[in-house]
């Protein structure tokens, strides 16, 4: 055995990779070069069929959590909101109306509120050597750009879940490399976003937030998911966007269950929320 291999690794079959290395060395012959020939783990054609669903389920599932628990990263604040809310100063590239530019030109504040939510939050998680509390977006522009900037302003990792969209997209310049992930399945994509997280953040956004919002309260409210700190960014937007009291007064949910969030207009009362709720 080689003295200098690691005994818990060793492994007395042939090695995946070599056999991968030595496989794309053979001759090229009409067999060899036959789709029929090529590793099953290594053709891509095959990994993509759909009867490999199942398999590519379960490899995105397990990719990323591998990551993550080698890094050591146990639990994570996310911050879910829109793409579309510019950066202060900055022109709102979504506008479609001059009264959406107006909108989205005011809305930029949440850009701000969000990055400095994520900087109160990373700097507790530098405190635990960057394994609680790390600050998880979707990865893209937007709130999500704010939240990874925050993070990034005081030196702390943060985590970003893209997802393959028909229109360009690439995660932002703030989310550290090695926690850069990406996703064809939106279902195994929310599930990373909640298998680790202790408090939820959901700031003014679009289709995707309110999908993001309304099924993590479902988890929650049906008892599936721990109830953790559930927060809301914007009082304004949200008691104008969905009247929950409306929602408990018809009957369709109880009226307990408005107390599943928190709703809030500042970093700083986002944070108490989450302070108090772990005594931290």
């Amino acid at each position: 055995m080689n003295a200098d291999r690691n005994d818990d690794a060793w492994d007395p079959l042939a090695d995946s990779r070599s056999d991968k290395e030595m496989a794309e060395r053979q001759p090229r012959t009409p067999q060899t070069v036959s789709p029929s020939y090529r590793l099953a783990y290594a053709d891509d054609d095959f990994m993509c069929r759909e009867e490999l669903r199942p398999v590519r389920l379960q490899l995105e599932l397990l990719k990323p959590e591998m990551i993550l628990a080698e890094r050591g990263i146990r639990s994570t604040v996310v911050m879910f909101g829109g793409a579309r809310i510019p950066e202060p100063g900055t022109a709102p590239w979504a506008a479609r109306s001059d009264v959406q530019a107006r909108n989205l030109t005011a809305a930029s504040r949440f850009y701000d509120e969000a990055r400095r939510f994520a900087r109160l939050v990373s700097t507790h998680a530098l405190s635990t050597q960057a394994r609680e509390f790390v600050v998880v977006t979707g990865g893209g522009p937007g709130v999500m750009e704010a939240g990874n900037r925050g993070a990034h302003d005081v030196g702390a990792p943060s985590i970003g879940l893209n997802i393959v969209l028909p229109h360009e997209q690439a995660p932002n310049a703030y989310v550290t490399p090695e926690l850069s992930l990406n996703f064809h399945y939106f279902a195994i994509r929310k599930m990373h976003f909640l298998m680790r997280a202790k408090a939820v953040t959901i700031f003014p956004g679009g289709f995707g937030t309110m999908d993001e919002m309304f099924e993590t309260l479902t988890l929650i409210q049906t008892g599936r998911m721990e109830r953790i700190p559930f927060i809301l960014f914007g009082s304004e937007f949200w008691r104008t966007m969905i009247n929950f009291q409306a929602l408990a007064d018809f009957g369709t949910i109880a009226p307990e269950d408005i107390d599943l969030m928190h709703i809030v207009d500042t970093a700083e009362e986002a944070w108490a929320i989450i302070a108090r709720h772990y005594d931290i």
